[in-house]
């Protein structure tokens, strides 16, 4: 059974495990997605990349969206790294959901960009061109959306699209995530979405299992509005749903 508290303006959705977190996020994103093409030709998407979206992806796969009318984008990825490496987040993206579905575009950041600094223009050009509709988030253990640790995490930022160089806690979540088998083969600068693109988004779903997590989501939803968590501000969002888990949930105030 899954159980629902609201945090500030943050929905909560608390489900009994992983598997039923998927399920559930799955579910109500579907019909999200499908009661959106009713209104509108095409649907702009902005998707996480990281091992706690498994579940819900798979899932999401089982319904019948019209994906040749999904636009989709990814909203962080490393600088410097092969595209098609299977740590790059564009990869990700592609073995678990892109080259399963005919979507009607996949716009990726490019990893080995020349430029970054105009790479970043690139892309935040597009996703003026696409607005996004939706945002499937994931949280980081340091309480990070995208890759805006808490060094980085404006909420203020100027930017759509920026460089930045990753702090120690994210750098050791990508070998926790079994991502990367030491940290010396961990990337140390990304491209990542800016707080404020993210939160200008009408629809936000954050997907957040795991005991790894249980800090980083009683921050987001019991502690201060502040950088040092940069989830937080979530709870200041017109329409987002953290779907959790009982463990990634058990610190949060009942």
């Amino acid at each position: 059974m899954v159980i629902r508290l609201t945090k500030g303006r943050l929905k909560v959705a608390i489900a009994e495990n992983r598997a039923e977190l998927g399920e559930v996020a799955a579910r109500e994103v579907a019909a999200y997605i499908m009661a959106l093409q009713k209104e509108k030709p095409e649907v702009n998407i902005i998707f996480a990349s990281a091992p706690s979206q498994n579940e819900f992806l798979a899932n999401l796969l089982h319904y019948d969206i019209d994906w040749g009318r999904i636009n989709a984008f990814h909203m962080d990825e490393y600088i410097g790294i092969d595209p098609h490496a299977p740590q790059s987040f564009g990869q990700f993206l592609r073995d678990r959901i892109f080259s399963k579905r005919n979507f009607k575009s996949v716009n990726n950041i490019n990893p080995q960009a020349a430029d970054p600094e105009a790479e970043c223009a690139r892309y935040a050009a597009q996703l003026r061109q696409m607005p996004a509709d939706m945002v499937f988030l994931g949280i980081g253990e340091n309480g990070d959306l995208a890759f805006n640790d808490p060094h980085v995490a404006f909420f203020d930022d100027p930017l759509t699209v920026k460089t930045v160089d990753l702090d120690p806690t994210c750098i050791r979540q990508q070998v926790n995530d079994g991502c990367f088998s030491s940290i010396d083969q961990v990337p140390t600068r990304a491209y990542t979405i800016t707080i404020p693109e993210l939160l200008y988004v009408k629809k936000l779903f954050a997907i957040v299992p795991t005991i790894a997590k249980a800090n980083a989501i009683k921050g987001t939803c019991d502690g201060p509005i502040v950088s040092s968590c940069p989830a937080s501000i979530l709870r200041t969002h017109r329409d987002c749903t953290l779907y959790v888990d009982r463990d990634s949930a058990s610190l949060v105030s009942r």
